[in-house]
């Protein structure tokens, strides 16, 4: 267990150092706010909407920027130490690789779990401190869920980057093929099953398609910030099909734990039978 902290510990030092931690939050509360004020200006509004609105265009910009900075934060974590020769040397310690994946998605975690609470928390903080009449109940149960699901899919990514890293030789391999998986997920799977409902020309099985959307993570994401409350009218593109999905919010809960732990179990795996 000491192991696990001290490589955590050593993540978390160095994201402090590369200001990682500083930028990413800073990043998520300009962002946020800017959001939360400007978000509804092309149709003439200037100010705070509402509270499922705000929500919904946090969640649509979350969607692409979490995965990408998750990539771009772990895509070198054991390929760039077998480069630099340091998981050579690490390994001669009474650690095993085990302790060592785990350690680093821990303490990268961490990273981007401050930065998401201290970025996107304080959006609503200053809703809460400047729109008057805001219902605090509601603001806490929808940005705390928000925050909570926005920190999980930057865990799912981590576990997907660790396994890209594990897989390759070369840094600069595991980085476009971080690139080629940000647009498979985020961009190329929705286009995909727009693509089957269009050719299909309506006889593809449509009680079928909101399950399939629990094949991408970013889609459950964007479904359990979309439930809850009348917010479908964000929605735009395949996820206007989300309102028809049949499961329950546990469901999704649920799908979304097992995205975490799969794209870590296997990057434990080949990482165990990368020779080093």
């Amino acid at each position: 267990m000491n192991q696990i902290v001290n490589i955590a510990r050593k993540e978390l030092n160095d994201a402090l150092r590369n200001r990682w931690l500083l930028a990413i939050s800073l990043l998520f509360a300009v962002l946020a706010v800017g959001i939360a004020w400007f978000g509804a200006a092309a149709s003439g509004q200037v100010g705070f909407s509402s509270i499922p609105a705000t929500v919904a265009s946090l969640a649509s910009l979350a969607t692409f920027l979490i995965p990408l900075i998750s990539l771009l934060m772990a895509y070198d974590a054991i390929v760039g130490e077998d480069e630099n020769g340091t998981l050579l040397l690490l390994l001669t310690y009474p650690v095993s690789r085990g302790q060592i994946l785990l350690g680093k998605f821990l303490g990268q975690g961490l990273v981007l779990a401050v930065a998401t609470l201290l970025g996107f928390g304080s959006a609503g903080l200053a809703i809460g401190l400047l729109v008057a009449d805001v219902d605090m109940t509601l603001l806490t149960w929808a940005l705390g869920r928000f925050m909570l699901s926005s920190i999980l899919l930057g865990l799912v990514f981590l576990g997907f980057a660790y396994l890209l890293s594990s897989q390759v030789a070369e840094k600069s391999r595991a980085a476009g093929l971080a690139l080629g998986l940000w647009f498979l997920f985020v961009l190329v799977f929705d286009l995909a099953l727009l693509g089957v409902l269009v050719v299909s020309e309506g006889k593809f099985n449509p009680e079928l398609l909101p399950w399939l959307l629990l094949f991408n993570p970013t889609d459950v994401y964007r479904l359990i910030n979309l439930s809850g409350f009348e917010a479908s009218g964000s929605a735009t593109g395949i996820m206007t099909l989300g309102g028809d999905f049949a499961g329950s919010g546990w469901i999704l809960w649920g799908v979304f734990a097992v995205w975490v732990a799969l794209p870590l179990l296997l990057a434990y795996v080949v990482f165990r039978r990368r020779i080093v």
